[in-house]
Order: structure tokens, then sequence, then C-alpha cells
């Protein structure tokens, strides 16, 4: 039987082969440990080792995870330091050395308030919580806001200070409570729940300032999130500063990131508002008075196609017509008239140029037979002895024939 060929991985190869088993095979970590060999090169990575009393995990922290973990701004990193590093697995191929990819690390003392944090917001998101389609938008124009919050510190003259100048139109309740440490959280959710009581409210405040994890651990105790949760009355969680989140501003209705901007959100500003109402009765007036102009137009025309209608104007309308025509008749006959007599002088003209008067007025006479009162136009038509008349211009001639002389060809 021939022997079955294997595939002869380099050095290189087989790191590469295991690298990507490690980091696609295996889920992202949580390790608590002590660090050791610590060191932070020019590069800005932190380089170190997580150990217990018998292993020990080589770990790269590279310096954009560093500056989102904290690193030089509240949180330095030392040996013998117990901390909480969250990261992933892999394999540092050129030496093929086991080691994490660190992404966050904070220290132990909150990592374990931090696990409870984490493992209280998971359960509460499964049960929907946390869920968008619950959250419901905040009264445009609150008249009455109820505070949960110390009366002491700088959240609430934060808050007061921000409705004053924004909405001094609001009203404003205190609810005051612990904000942290023992009992805090009974008395966040007995004052959520008397606020819901009270009816009073129309928007819910709850927070307070910044502070450490577990500074703001009332705010993420399960009693006050099902609290605000079962609320009836929107509520604002500011709790903390801007790159704080407790499971309250995952529960509420909005989370603001600081007391002020709760107070910002929450709120309307009055100055924008009259701005708004200004600007909204400047173009009321501007459609009034167009629509004024408008109206007053449409009111002269249907007066001036009233008067048209009325039987008074009609009447005079109408005889206006008649005189029109009248006159209109009257140049017509005259014209007719005119061209008539023109005409008739004309042919008058003519009669009298083609008329024997006119040639009699020349000194011709015209010849005829009193016999027959025919014309005499030819020789032919007398005889030696007969009688003619001969009509002249100023009367005639009675004549009698004494010869016929026929003309010479």
């Amino acid at each position: 039987m021939a022997a079955t060929a294997e595939h002869v991985y380099t050095p290189t190869e087989l790191n590469r082969e295991v690298r990507l088993h490690l980091e696609a095979g295996f889920p992202r970590v949580v390790v608590e440990a002590e660090i050791s060999n610590l060191s932070r090169p020019a590069s800005g990575h932190f380089y170190f080792s997580l150990k217990d009393d018998q292993a020990q995990v080589r770990c790269a922290l590279f310096r954009s995870a560093a500056l989102k973990s904290g690193l030089g701004a509240g949180l330095r990193l030392e040996n013998g330091m117990k901390v909480l590093a969250r990261g992933r697995v892999s394999l540092y191929e050129p030496r093929g050395d086991f080691q994490m990819i660190v992404d966050s690390v904070q220290e132990a003392g909150e990592g374990e308030l931090q696990r409870q944090f984490e493992a209280l917001k998971q359960k509460l998101q499964d049960e929907g919580l946390f869920d968008p389609a619950r959250k419901r938008p905040l009264p445009p124009y609150p008249l009455r806001i109820g505070l949960v919050t110390s009366p002491r510190g700088a959240a609430v003259r934060d808050i007061l200070q921000v409705l004053q100048r924004r909405w001094p139109l609001a009203r404003v309740r205190l609810y005051p409570v612990l904000v942290q440490g023992d009992g805090a959280a009974r008395e966040i959710r007995r004052a959520l729940e008397a606020a819901n009581r009270h009816g009073w409210s129309q928007l819910l405040i709850v927070g307070r300032g910044g502070g450490s994890l577990e500074d703001l651990m009332a705010f993420n105790d399960e009693s006050v999130a099902r609290a605000v949760h079962a609320s009836a009355v929107p509520v604002v969680s500011a709790v903390g500063h801007e790159t704080d989140f407790s499971i309250a501003d995952f529960v509420a209705d909005l989370r603001a990131p600081t007391p002020s901007a709760a107070a910002e959100l929450a709120t309307p500003d009055q100055a924008a508002l009259r701005e708004t109402f200004e600007r909204g009765g400047r173009q009321l007036q501007r459609r009034i008075r167009d629509r004024l102009q408008r109206d007053s137009q449409r009111l002269d025309h249907l007066g001036h196609r009233l008067h048209q209608r009325h039987p008074a104007s009609r009447l005079a309308e109408q005889r206006r017509r008649l005189q029109t025509l009248d006159a209109a008749a009257r140049r017509a006959v005259r014209r007719s008239l005119e061209a008539r007599l023109q005409r008739l002088g004309d042919l008058a003209r003519t009669l009298h140029a083609v008329s024997p008067l006119a040639v009699i007025g020349r000194g011709y006479a015209v010849l005829t037979s009193p016999a027959t009162g025919t014309v005499v136009s030819s020789v032919q038509q007398a005889d030696a002895g007969d009688r003619i008349t001969a009509r002249l211009q100023d009367g005639r001639l009675d004549c009698r024939v004494e010869a016929v002389v026929p003309a010479e060809p």
C-alpha cells in the first residue's frame, strides 16, 4: 500500500495556520490577573504578562486601545497591579509566541462591578426592557417636571439653571434621594413609584453627577431599572458624564449625557420658540394682507359685474346701443343719398353730353317731318315742296323744301 502523502509546513506556514485557528475558533475572553514584565516602547503600545500563581499569558495592548481604556487620563498600569483585561487570543507569528491582544483594561476592583453590570445588562436586554419600540416621546412643552436626584448635588443646580434659562414656564418638583451608598437604590425606586402615584409630573428626570463605577451603582440596580421601566411618566436618565453609561440609561425613554443636557433635551428653547412665533406671526400677517387684497379685488370685480347686470345699467346700455345704431343708420343713409346724387349727376352730365339739345345749342338744328314726326336725316326722306320743321335751341322754324340736292360722291 502506498504511503499517504503528508503536507510539509514551514515554520511561517505553521504559525500562520495556528494563529488563524486560534483567532477564528476561540471566543473573546476576559482575564483577571496581575501585571508583570510591563514595558512601553516609544510606539505607545503596552506589552506585559498577566499571571497568577501557576501560569502567565503574554499580552499586547496597542496605543489606540490604550487611549480608549483611559490610560494616561486617570489610569496607570504598573507591575503588580491586578486588572481585568478583555481581548482575543492570538499568536505572534515571528516567534511563535501565544499571546492575548487586549482591547480594554481596568483595575480589578471595578472588574467585579463591571461583570455584574454586564450580566444585568444582558438579562434586562433579553427581557426586552431596552427595546426602542417601547420608548415614548417626551412631551414637547412640559409644564410640570419631576426631579429624582440629590438636593445637595451639582446636578440639581445645573438642571434648575438650564430650566430657568430655556423654559421658565415649567414648574419643578424635587423628589430628594441619596444617589450613592447604602440605601440609594431603594430611595430612587421609591421616589419613582411616588412620582407615578402622585400623577403630577408630565416628565421625570432621574440622575446625578459623574463618579466612579462604584459611585454610580445605585443606577445600575435591577430594582431601579424595573421602576424606570414601569413608570407611566416618560423618564430621562442623566447619570454621570458623557462617557458614563448606566442600566437606567438603557431602560429610560431618553438617555442624556449629563444632567444639564437632560434639561436641554427635555424642554424647548423659549428664545427659539419666540423667534418661531414671531416668524409665524409675520407670515400670518402677510397671508392675511394678501388674502384681503385678493378678496377686495374680487369684490370690486363682482361689484362691477353686478352693476353691469343691473336693469337700469342694462337699459342705459341698450339706450346707448340704440343711439349708436341710429347714428350709424343716419350716416349710412346720408352716405347712400350722397352716392346716389353723385351717380345722378354723373348720368345727367352724360345724358346732356349726348342730348340733341346740346348739339342744337352749338348752332345745329333737328329736322323733322310734320306729317310723320320722324327725324329727317337724309335728302331721300324729303321731296321738293315738302313741309319740314327745324328745331332750334330757342324754338322751331316751319320750312318748305325748295329743292333736294344730293351730296356729291
